[in-house]
């Protein structure tokens, strides 16, 4: 039965990382069962070859194997959404078949890095790739990594099209939501694309947060969702503040910092690929000061994780 993107691109959606095993290949035992922490979390969606998938660092055929495993991990229970991130379009293009023929239920395309398009550009960019396939696209707007921002202005030309269907919003600008909530087609949906700024995207009318600390902590980040839609600001607050010293750990050092706190909780290896390197020991540090202040109150989940935090190799 058909499910519109509507009913499931919302909450805190992770972004997953890409585990890769002692040869640098993709580690899918330790992936399929990130895929399955999530699922048993209750998510409604995974993101997979995304900004903290370094996707930039997989070739085409990784994507499609990444993303296959996902597909296979999830069994229908929650929707994946594959990046087809390329600042060349025929790339994109390329990474949007794959990604459709893999079996994933929509893609997410970012604004080109580095090219610095025209608005003009960008438009023709996004309507080439969603041209390509028949699966709903996800916009990602992150100027701090692309330079140039998607424009409101461009966004609402996109979204004449039905097959756009959501914005995953990495600007750290709170006001979107209440800006273009009247402005877009009922059913669109605009998700926080960072962590540091979500609760207040979402307390003006954002619909979610596609995320890093939910990779570590979901039923967290669920809380602080539900606590939202609620009208339980100042509980949500609370949940939120507790997060933020981890929070700010993974913005000064992602996916490395990420990977670091997935290992500390014994989920998988810290492994990176150039040109992203281990966390020194410092920010390790820092990690596992940011893990105890959220793991005393046993805020992070009930798999047993709490235990491992002391243990932490720093």
């Amino acid at each position: 039965m058909f499910t519109p993107p509507s009913a499931w691109f919302t909450g805190f959606i992770p972004d997953l990382p890409t585990p890769f095993d002692a040869s640098d290949g993709v580690d899918l035992k330790a992936f399929a069962a990130q895929c399955e922490r999530q699922v048993a979390a209750g998510v409604p969606a995974l993101v997979v070859c995304e900004t903290a998938g370094e996707a930039s660092t997989l070739s085409p055929a990784e994507q499609e194997f990444v993303i296959r495993a996902a597909v296979d991990a999830a069994r229908g229970r929650v929707r994946i959404i594959a990046g087809a991130m390329s600042n060349a379009t025929s790339r994109a293009v390329e990474l949007a078949r794959r990604a459709e023929a893999a079996g994933a239920d929509a893609i997410m395309s970012v604004v080109p890095a580095y090219n610095k398009p025209m608005q003009e550009g960008m438009l023709a960019h996004f309507r080439t790739i969603a041209g390509s396939t028949g699966l709903p696209v996800v916009l990602h707007d992150v100027p701090s990594r692309t330079l140039r921002p998607l424009a409101d202005e461009t966004l609402l030309r996109l979204v004449e099209s039905r097959q756009f269907v959501g914005l995953r919003d990495g600007s750290g600008d709170v006001t979107r939501p209440m800006r273009l909530s009247r402005l877009l087609p009922a059913g669109f949906r605009l998700l926080s694309g960072d962590d540091s700024t979500a609760f207040g995207f979402i307390a003006d009318g954002g619909d979610g947060a596609i995320s890093e600390v939910a990779n570590i902590a979901p039923d967290l980040c669920r809380t602080i969702f539900s606590h939202v839609r609620q009208g339980r600001l100042q509980s949500a607050r609370y949940l939120d503040r507790r997060l933020m010293p981890l929070i700010a750990c993974l913005g000064k050092a992602s996916p490395a910092a990420l990977k670091y706190a997935l290992s500390v909780l014994g989920l998988m290896s810290p492994a990176t690929r150039l040109p992203i390197v281990p966390l020194d020991a410092a920010t390790r540090r820092e990690v596992v000061r940011a893990f105890a202040a959220i793991a005393d109150e046993e805020l992070i989940d009930a798999s047993g994780a709490k235990a491992c935090l002391y243990d932490a190799p720093i």
